[in-house]
């Protein structure tokens, strides 16, 4: 079965969002399969393991992490891409971080914000310098918080919202990069031929 199955540090919020966004994204003769961690030590410490134990030659791989306050995203997804390689997966896994969170891939698109928290007056703040490129937020999170005077909640505002992002929004880096790998794994999938 072709399959792309997804490695999140932590169940409450990637999942959500991704939950809303894939099916915009991925074509329906591709199944898609989620495991998350219990944070960034627990998905470094099991990925390895978890990567050599499943058991699907037609899947591929998508490891997410947040950037968080680490100082260097080369460092961190060269880690995790060694992981990969040390697994036998370096051929079918990509790995991809959330500059600094996942947060920022909502401020890079304050019309899913506006829509998916039934908010007004959101879309037009895009405009604001720091809403054209939220990457480069300290903490996208609070600042998520503050411009929705605390409605937004992690799981659920990342349940309501993923289903309105648009993947074709380019003002983050790290979710066009994000989008531009799940596209490429899913013409990955649906190009290779069955093994004889």
């Amino acid at each position: 079965m072709k399959e792309l199955v997804f490695l999140l540090e932590d169940k409450r919020s990637a999942e959500e969002m991704l939950k809303g966004l894939l099916p915009k994204i991925i074509p329906p003769e591709i199944g898609v399969r989620f495991i998350p961690f219990e944070g960034k030590q627990d998905l470094e410490k099991q990925l390895v393991r978890k990567l050599r134990g499943y058991r699907n030659d037609e899947a591929r791989f998508i490891v997410i992490r947040d950037l968080d306050s680490s100082p260097d995203c080369h460092t961190v997804k060269n880690q995790l891409l060694a992981k990969c390689v040390e697994a036998g997966k370096a051929n079918v896994a990509l790995v991809r971080l959330a500059c600094r969170e996942l947060e920022s891939f909502y401020l890079a698109d304050l019309a899913a914000v506006e829509a998916g928290l039934g908010l007004n007056g959101l879309q037009k703040q895009q405009k604001n310098h720091k809403y054209r490129s939220p990457d480069y937020l300290s903490s996208p999170s609070n600042e998520l918080k503050r411009l929705t005077r605390n409605l937004y909640q992690k799981g659920d505002g990342s349940r309501r919202i993923g289903a309105f992002l648009n993947p074709d929004n380019t003002r983050s880096d790290s979710f066009r990069n994000l989008v531009s790998g799940i596209r490429r794994h899913c013409q990955a999938l649906v190009e290779r031929r069955p093994e004889n």
